[in-house]
């Protein structure tokens, strides 16, 4: 579908799979309607062998693999990965440079990342410390990192790689969600997106049960099926 105001989103997680649990269902909506969306994950996911019996590189070329696949479930031809080791994510200049690095050079309008906003610790998947960790440094590169030069004056003056500001961001997996995204059409992608993990989950038609009650547990049931929600920040 044609979009004369067509926009570029950047998808950040710390794992393959975080993203299309949060917000694949609204990435499959987005780029159906002409937008372009990018994924980046920090983290290499070298350590989710819990269900696979498979050495560390074998895990992270797993992942990758999976990962590509679930972005083109859902209309994504790009993903970026980081590479940080997975578990051991940490708050460094070197990583935030890694990520401003992406925004500048991907130069999104809006901006998808896991909510740092979210710290009851009541959930032990959403506070998993490699999201927390991400939250917080995708929300420091965005600002005020990734549109001042004065941050990281070499990526300008040794790679020109120009400052960049964002419109917004959107921050998936909140407890604070003041907009929500009508995925009733879409959602059936995001189990496709899901299903091509296979090495994360075991039984599928119970996972594609729990997104499918979790979609529709909101309070705009009146007007869509299904919604995937999000925390807004506008500049």
């Amino acid at each position: 579908m044609e979009n004369k105001e067509a926009k570029k989103y950047l998808v950040f997680s710390a794992h393959p799979d975080d993203l299309d649990f949060g917000c694949a269902a609204t990435v499959a909506k987005l780029t159906s309607e002409g937008n372009e969306v990018i994924y980046c994950v920090l983290t290499n996911g070298e350590k989710g062998t819990h269900k696979v019996d498979q050495s560390k590189k074998q895990m992270v070329e797993m992942r990758e693999k999976e990962q590509r696949a679930a972005g083109a479930a859902v209309g994504v031809e790009e993903v970026i990965f980081l590479g940080e080791i997975d578990g051991n994510l940490e708050h460094t200049p070197e990583v935030c440079k890694k990520v401003i690095r992406v925004i500048r050079e991907v130069k999104p309008h809006i901006i998808i990342s896991q909510d740092p906003g979210n710290q009851t610790f009541d959930n032990f998947y959403r506070f998993h410390r490699d999201h927390r960790v991400t939250a917080e440094i995708v929300f420091d590169a965005i600002y005020p990192a990734a549109g001042s030069k004065a941050f990281f004056p070499e990526l300008v003056e040794e790679e020109n790689i120009l400052p960049h500001q964002i419109e917004e961001a959107w921050f998936y997996g909140t407890e604070r969600a003041n907009i929500s995204i009508d995925v009733s059409q879409t959602i059936a992608k995001k189990i496709d997106a899901l299903r091509c993990h296979i090495s994360q989950f075991e039984d599928f038609d119970l996972l594609e049960k729990h997104v499918y009650e979790h979609a529709g547990d909101h309070e705009e049931k009146e007007k869509m099926t299904h919604a995937e929600r999000f925390r807004r920040i506008s500049f």
